[in-house]
């Protein structure tokens, strides 16, 4: 089955592009963490609608449809604050539904195939914990791949976990081999970087920077390394730039905001690139040029650079990505989605191929316009004023 190596994710801001990044985060969590973590007394850890009060009461519903080695599956789960209502998995080993096991509140369904396991597993049970996640924990032979996709897949990249991205990022320059890949991607970036090196840390930090590329291989979720707080210039970094008289070391604080996103980027990238996992990316154009970010998702559309079928999951404000009336598109218009905020505080999503756009459209170009929908509505005369009043009250 074919599917898109990548999607766009555009709106206003406030619109909800974030939140939908983090609703997927977020079932990821849940799936890996639910057992781990379980205590008696423990609930479930989720997010509710805090813009209307009445959703603290309603369920939360997560679903996702994926294939692994060939084989589609469904899972999803339905949860309150205390406890799984509803959950299910399904395979399709010959294109025909199969039942791996159907929870409901008092019900458990273990489908036909290896039960005894499942029996097992259902004496772990709580009434807050994912039964996949407990499945996991016990390597069941049906759910252990659709846990172990969890466990590898749906890592955010967003400004919270910056520091612990550039921390894993400097972890890769200690072997040879990916050293390479990684000044390859910083000379790629036209940065006027010529090389890396790492001073050699005290040993307590290079424990937690070995600790913190975890994150590359899906393990953010460990307590540990989530809590972690890390001072990018204790890593001993240097990067050396050309000069009028040779290459010249600096000191990571007197680097650019946009090397030093860029650096963190390059980490979990090349980990979904090269094990084919799916990343999320959070305002992919952060401190980027705009080139910098279209070469970014065309790595992802490029089956050379994307030999594994990875994917990546963005929002964006920079409508470079979404072509011109030339046809000049970093991504297809199958791949653009939209995000608007309605009148209760709620989002909409919604794909650009509903609106019917002509092949030759500038989506681009339409989009600022607001012929899509997803952008902001600013009032000049009201924004002047306002600013006016702001003006006037600073001088007083």
């Amino acid at each position: 089955m074919r599917v898109l190596p990548a999607a766009g994710v555009f709106g206003a801001n406030a619109a909800g592009k974030s939140n939908l990044l983090r609703v997927l985060h977020d079932m990821r969590h849940l799936v890996v963490s639910s057992f781990r973590s379980s205590t008696r007394r423990a609930k479930v850890d989720r997010e509710y609608f805090k813009l209307d009060p009445a959703s603290a009461e309603k369920p939360s519903r997560y679903e996702i449809d994926l294939i692994l080695e060939g084989v589609r599956y469904e899972y999803g789960f339905v949860v309150d604050d205390v406890h799984v209502i509803e959950e299910w998995a399904r395979f399709f080993p010959k294109g025909k539904a199969a039942t791996l096991f159907h929870r409901s509140k008092d019900e458990l369904d273990l489908g036909s195939r290896n039960r005894m396991i499942g029996r097992t597993v259902e004496t772990l049970m709580r009434p807050h914990v994912l039964f996949l996640s407990a499945a996991g924990a016990t390597d069941h032979p049906d759910l252990l791949p659709l846990y172990e996709w969890f466990e590898q897949n749906l890592i955010l990249v967003e400004a919270s976990t910056r520091a612990r991205r550039w921390v894993a990022t400097t972890h890769l320059l200690s072997t040879e081999f990916s050293r390479e890949h990684v000044l390859a991607l910083l000379h790629a970036a036209d940065l006027g970087i010529t090389g890396a090196r790492v001073r050699k840390p005290d040993p307590q930090m290079m424990e937690r920077i070995q600790r913190a590329a975890m994150i590359l291989m899906g393990r953010e979720d460990d307590p540990e390394v989530a809590e972690m707080d890390f001072d990018f210039a204790e890593t001993g970094l240097m990067l050396s730039h050309r000069g009028t008289a040779g290459d010249v070391e600096l000191e990571v604080h007197d680097e650019s905001l946009g090397t030093l996103v860029w650096f963190g980027l390059i980490g979990p990238v090349t980990a979904a690139l090269a094990t084919g996992t799916v990343l999320l990316v959070d305002e992919i154009e952060a401190s980027l040029h705009p080139v910098l970010v279209g070469e970014l998702v065309r790595a992802f559309q490029n089956p050379e650079s994307n030999p594994h079928g990875a994917q990546i999951v963005f929002n964006s404000h920079e409508a470079a990505l979404l072509g011109d009336s030339s046809g000049n598109r970093v991504i297809g218009r199958d791949q653009v989605w939209f995000v608007e905020k309605i009148n209760d505080g709620s989002s909409r999503l919604y794909p650009l191929s509903d609106l019917n756009p002509r092949k030759e459209e500038a989506v681009g170009r339409r989009y600022l316009t607001g012929r899509y929908g997803a952008t902001p509505i600013v009032s000049t005369e009201e924004f002047v004023e306002a600013m006016s009043k702001a003006v006037g009250m600073v001088e007083e």
